[in-house]
């Protein structure tokens, strides 16, 4: 069977992971295509990752009221986490946000959380952010050791979010947690890769799940912005675009007895 395949079998859990929600594009086409996708796929969790959730930038309480409103169950993040003042103060009042484990352990937040599905499973979610071509960072791979030594033997269902701009660092630390965690899932870079697959020792792996915003721009960001930038190397202040508006998500399968995935499959829900 194709890791691709829908498989529906006992002691199946499945995770609905949405790629980076950009500004109110994004947040419509999750209102839009979320419900459909919960019911026809059997979601037990929902995870997204909503560091541009906000205009394009951080995230606010507004917003995250919105998100959660819409149903979903985590939110992941990344470097943009800190780009919202009012979104800062989230981190610590809000169990359901997660921003990467690897920054500095005195700053708000935390990088991993366990989180129950509706059926009573928990289900770990570990949020890392890469080193190349971005910060300098604490290492993500001895940071995720960290936290799989410090997690409760019985929590077998663990996603990890990787927020990392080389698909060499992604598929490199999918192979490190290869048979430890139940899923590497790619985010940041926003263009849906098509590498979805489940490892040897059963991690569901993909380099980068998309975003979730105009699929008419440049990541996201308004195209003509994005061009005069590259053209004249000064800073231009960048707007989310909201023409053709898409969803990318991949759902991961995984035998809740053993944390090992089944099966990943890509999703792309273009805007009606």
């Amino acid at each position: 069977m194709p890791a691709s395949a829908t498989v529906s079998e006992k002691n199946s859990l499945k995770i609905l992971f949405i790629g980076d929600i950009i500004g109110r594009p994004g947040r419509r086409m999750v209102a839009e295509c979320l419900p459909r996708l919960v019911a026809h796929h059997e979601i037990d969790l929902v995870v997204a990752n909503a560091e541009n959730a906000a205009a394009g930038f951080g995230l606010t309480p507004d917003v995250l009221s919105e998100l959660l409103d819409l149903g979903i169950d985590v939110l992941t993040t990344g470097n943009h986490v800190w780009d919202k003042k009012d979104g800062i103060p989230l981190l610590d009042s809000e169990d359901c946000l997660l921003r990467p484990a690897n920054y500095p352990p005195d700053l708000p937040g935390r990088g991993c959380g366990v989180y129950e599905t509706s059926g009573g499973v928990p289900v770990a979610i570990i949020n890392l952010e890469g080193r190349v071509f971005m910060g300098d960072l604490d290492c993500p791979f001895r940071t995720a050791d960290a936290l799989l030594a410090d997690l409760d033997a019985r929590y077998k269902v663990v996603m990890v979010d990787f927020h990392a701009e080389a698909t060499s660092e992604k598929g490199a630390l999918s192979a490190y947690l290869d048979g430890r965690v139940s899923a590497v899932l790619g985010t940041h870079t926003h263009v849906q890769t098509a590498d979805e697959r489940v490892l040897p020792g059963g991690t569901a792996f993909i380099s980068d799940a998309g975003m979730t915003g105009g699929r008419d721009s440049v990541i996201g960001i308004r195209k003509e912005l994005s061009v005069e930038r590259f053209l004249t190397q000064m800073p231009v202040r960048y707007e989310v675009s909201k023409k053709d508006p898409m969803l990318c998500a991949v759902v991961v399968d995984v035998d809740e007895t053993t944390g090992k995935a089944r099966a990943i499959e890509r999703i792309m829900e273009l805007d009606n």
